[in-house]
């Protein structure tokens, strides 16, 4: 798997480059600000870019915006989002791009280095990988209050699933209940967000949306 690696920090860029290299990786480009993400993006065309929202030269979210201008060049490039932050709308950003290879992982989250490449792995399979604080904040809102009221309690649990990339056998078993129920949870939430069966759009993803922008 090639790799770019997006990260300010020395001893996090070199040991996350160290990491992926242990499990057998490459990472062909491991820059340190804004203006050089894009150019490695496009340029290399990596099966993954790993990218600190936040770099140099204003740490605002220079890694999203080259991250989102990547994929709107090479639509379906994966990308991992770093961030010391809880932010849904940097979420929100990314997955507008594409419904795969997308995910938002936060760094203090990162405690087990093979879960943290196989998390990578699956964003670069064109998986979905969602922190679950992240996940949290887009369920219960900053108002602490849930975005769609009109969601009951264990189809909001469903939808936190879904953000997090889980299959409908992973939902079924992280909440302890059959696949019949989970498919039957998730129909009637697309029904109540709006969501016809479509050839072209990814519904689950389009679920999620539907918390981001709500």
């Amino acid at each position: 798997m090639r790799v770019v690696l997006a990260e300010d920090h020395f001893l996090l860029r070199d040991g996350v480059t160290r990491l992926l290299q242990a499990f057998g990786h490459e990472v062909v480009a491991a820059v340190d600000n804004g203006p050089a993400l894009l150019p490695a993006l496009t340029g290399l065309r990596p099966d993954v870019a790993v990218v600190d929202v936040r770099l140099p030269p204003t740490f605002a979210d220079e890694g999203l915006r080259a991250a989102v201008a990547a994929r709107t060049e090479v639509p379906g490039l994966p990308v991992l989002l770093l961030s010391q932050y809880v932010e849904p709308l940097y979420a929100a950003e990314l997955l507008a791009t594409g419904s795969q290879g997308v995910g938002y992982v936060l760094k203090e989250r990162v405690s087990d280095g093979a879960e943290f490449i196989g998390t990578i792995e699956r964003v670069a399979g064109g998986g979905t990988a969602m922190d679950p604080e992240v996940v949290s904040k887009l369920v219960t809102g900053k108002s602490g209050e849930p975005p769609l009221a009109s969601l009951t309690p264990r189809e909001r649990e469903v939808l936190e699933c879904l953000a997090q990339g889980r299959s409908n056998a992973g939902i079924a078993e992280a909440l302890f209940v059959t696949e019949k129920a989970v498919a039957k949870h998730i129909g009637n939430i697309f029904a109540k967000l709006g969501l016809p069966p479509s050839e072209t759009a990814n519904r689950r993803v389009l679920a999620v949306l539907a918390y981001l922008h709500r």
